[in-house]
């Protein structure tokens, strides 16, 4: 779909990148030329993850072990990336979720899933852009929202919150820091199905014919994500600033995603807060 050398110069910080969708899209920027650091809390998982990217892309990869919901670890990763380069391009993509019911959400619950979605997107964003800014070095950040952004979504709450709080940083900052070289972009993706969020989303007990419901009939591909996010941070794509674009086959046009939860049992619940991890 591109040219080999689309992000070749690129220095790319993903967060949330050991796994996932995370590092869907760190392969494909290595594969277009990048220079990848993928962050996140599991050393042990980073350091698997890089490794195969090496083995079998042969790019430059490496890894800062960070916990995103302390403002100050993110101000001290950020220091150890900037003595060797500037990064290019921030990519917002750690987040956290589960299903609940919002009113037997506790403050902990609630915080869980604020401080890695919102707080820890706004600490790196912070931090990279204050670099550049005072370095005068042309940057980007590209966050990875959700389209409860548009219809919000019943049932999580604190997540559809965090995330159209990072939009409206996103289009905020697009007006602040766009006379100072700075992009801001974001993607709402629909249904790309990972291990991770399939287990918090997609307990046993939901409706199963969710994909059949998509206008397209079917999830996301991962390779379809990592292609639209190489596209956004690229050079080319260098005039969109403060845009969040929607990947989800349509699917927000016709529900919001949540509507076969209203008719869970107090049973149902019960079973789910019972099966959530704790802490």
């Amino acid at each position: 779909m591109f040219e080999k050398g689309l992000l070749a110069g690129k220095r790319i910080l993903v967060t949330g990148g050991g796994s996932g969708l995370g590092a869907a899209m760190g392969r494909r920027f290595v594969e277009l030329g990048a220079e990848l650091i993928i962050c996140g809390r599991r050393l042990e998982l980073l350091e698997t993850t890089a490794a195969q990217m090496r083995d079998e892309l042969g790019g430059k990869v490496t890894v800062a072990q960070c916990d995103i919901r302390d403002g100050a670890a993110v101000d001290a990763m950020m220091d150890q990336i900037w003595r060797a380069a500037p990064i290019d391009v921030l990519v917002n993509n750690a987040a956290a979720t589960f299903i609940a019911q919002t009113e037997h959400l506790s403050f902990r619950a609630a915080d869980a899933i604020l401080a890695p979605t919102l707080h820890g997107a706004m600490y790196c964003t912070l931090a990279a852009g204050r670099r550049w800014i005072d370095g005068k070095h042309k940057g980007v950040v590209l966050s990875i929202l959700s389209t409860s952004t548009i219809t919000g979504r019943a049932f999580t709450v604190p997540s559809a919150m965090a995330k159209s709080a990072v939009l409206a940083m996103t289009k905020s900052l697009a007006v602040e820091w766009g006379p100072k070289g700075v992009r801001t972009v974001a993607i709402a993706p629909g249904a790309f199905p990972t291990p991770g969020a399939s287990g918090q989303l997609r307990p046993e007990g939901r409706d199963e014919s969710w994909a059949q419901r998509n206008p397209l009939g079917r999830a996301g591909e991962h390779d379809e994500l990592a292609n639209l996010a190489s596209f956004l941070i690229s050079d080319q794509a260098g005039y969109i600033n403060g845009e969040m674009v929607v990947q989800d086959g349509g699917s927000h046009l016709r529900s919001s995603g949540a509507e076969d939860l209203l008719q869970w049992t107090d049973a149902q619940w019960q079973k789910q807060r019972e099966r959530r991890p704790k802490g």
